[in-house]
C-alpha cells in the first residue's frame, strides 16, 4: 500500500520519489515530470494521463499499471518492468526502454518513434499500429507480438527475436531491415515480403536452435 507522504509528493513535479511504494496508488493525470521513480514500487498503479515527461522510471516495478494515454517522452525506464501494463496511446518518443521487461504489454497505438528498446522483452505484447519509426530494437525478443499494421520505417531490428511475431500489414519494413534480425520462425508477413525473405534468406524462416 502507498505511503500518504509519498502519494501527496507525487502531485509535484521534479518529486523525489525513488524506492517509493506507490503500489495500487491512484495518480491519474500526476504532474511527475522529471520526477525520480527510480526503484519505486508502482505495481497496478493508476497512472493514466499522467505527465512522465523525462521522469527517471529505471527498475521500477510497474507491472500491470495502468498507463493510457501517459506522456512518457524521454523517460528512462531501464530495466523497469512493465509486463502487463496498459500504455495504449502512450508517448514514449525517445524514452529509455533497454533491457525493459515489456511481456504482454498492451502498446497499441503507442508514440514510440525514436524509442530504445535494444534487449526489451515484448513477447506476447500487444503492438498493433504502434509506432516504431526509428526505434532501436536491437536483439528485443518479439516472439508471438502482435505488430500487425504497426509502423517501422527505419526501425533496427539487428538481432531481434520475430518467431510467431505478427508482422501482417506492417508499414514502412523492407527486406534490409528483415535481412538482419535473428529468426522469423512462423511469422505472420505479407506475401511480396515473405517472398523476399524465402528467396533471399530462407534461412531466417527455419527453427532457430535456440528454440529446439
Amino acid at each position: 500500500a502507498f505511503d500518504k507522504t509519498d502519494f501527496e509528493k507525487a502531485k509535484d513535479s521534479n518529486a523525489d520519489l525513488s524506492e517509493a511504494d506507490l503500489s495500487g496508488a491512484k495518480l491519474i493525470y500526476a504532474n511527475l515530470k522529471n520526477a525520480d521513480l527510480s526503484g519505486a514500487e508502482l505495481y497496478d498503479a493508476n497512472l493514466r494521463g499522467a505527465d512522465l515527461t523525462d521522469a527517471d522510471l529505471e527498475d521500477a516495478d510497474l507491472s500491470g499499471a495502468e498507463l493510457y494515454d501517459a506522456n512518457l517522452r524521454g523517460a528512462d525506464l531501464y530495466d523497469a518492468d512493465l509486463s502487463g501494463a496498459n500504455l495504449r496511446g502512450a508517448k514514449l518518443y525517445g524514452a529509455f526502454l533497454n533491457n525493459a521487461n515489456l511481456k504482454n504489454a498492451y502498446l497499441s497505438g503507442a508514440d514510440l518513434i525514436y524509442a530504445y528498446l535494444s534487449g526489451a522483452d515484448l513477447r506476447g505484447a500487444d503492438l498493433y499500429g504502434a509506432k516504431l519509426i526509428y526505434a532501436n530494437l536491437e536483439s528485443a525478443k518479439l516472439r508471438g507480438a502482435d505488430l500487425y499494421g504497426a509502423f517501422l520505417n527505419n526501425a533496427n531490428l539487428s538481432g531481434a527475436c520475430l518467431s510467431e511475431a505478427n508482422l501482417s500489414e506492417v508499414l514502412g519494413l523492407n527486406i534490409e531491415q528483415l535481412s538482419k534480425v535473428e529468426t522469423l520462425y512462423k511469422a505472420k508477413l505479407d506475401p511480396e515480403l515473405k517472398k523476399q525473405v524465402k528467396d533471399k534468406y530462407p534461412h531466417l524462416l527455419k527453427k532457430p536452435k535456440s528454440e529446439e
